[in-house]
């Protein structure tokens, strides 16, 4: 079992998504940005790093939301979602992925990976009960 850390990253009512870039296992898929968790290190502290490594921004208030398994063929992740609002910097793309601020729905156009899917149909959902506008 892979330990994995998820930021939903939310600014004006969107969330930003990443795109796997080319060479690395799922290339093409999109995701919520964040990575996998070092030995000894907590979730929290992981996704921080990761969102610095990956986007250089530095967060500074973040809320665990929910944990979830799911089996790949090739291995299995537990994932640990957060919700973020407060960073400090402009999530640039340091390690060659593509990056959008996206409506919930227009979350659901996209290819995300399988063990973000129910992640984004939930978000979808919660935003049209909210009655949250989709642009």
């Amino acid at each position: 079992m892979t330990d994995v850390v998820a930021g939903i990253i939310w600014q004006n009512g969107r969330y930003l998504g990443v795109q796997r870039p080319q060479g690395k296992r799922h290339a093409g898929f999109w995701e919520f940005p964040g990575g996998k968790v070092d030995p000894g290190e907590y979730t929290a502290e992981a996704l921080i790093r990761e969102l610095h490594e990956e986007l250089g921004i530095r967060v500074t208030t973040l809320t665990y939301w929910r944990e979830k398994v799911h089996e790949y063929p090739e291995l299995t992740v537990r994932l640990s979602f957060f919700h973020i609002r407060d960073f400090v910097g402009i999530p640039s793309p340091l390690e060659g992925q593509e990056l959008r601020w996206l409506t919930p729905a227009q979350a659901l156009e996209l290819p995300f990976l399988e063990a973000d899917r129910d992640i984004i149909e939930e978000l979808s959902a919660f935003a049209k009960r909210a009655g949250v506008s989709p642009g």
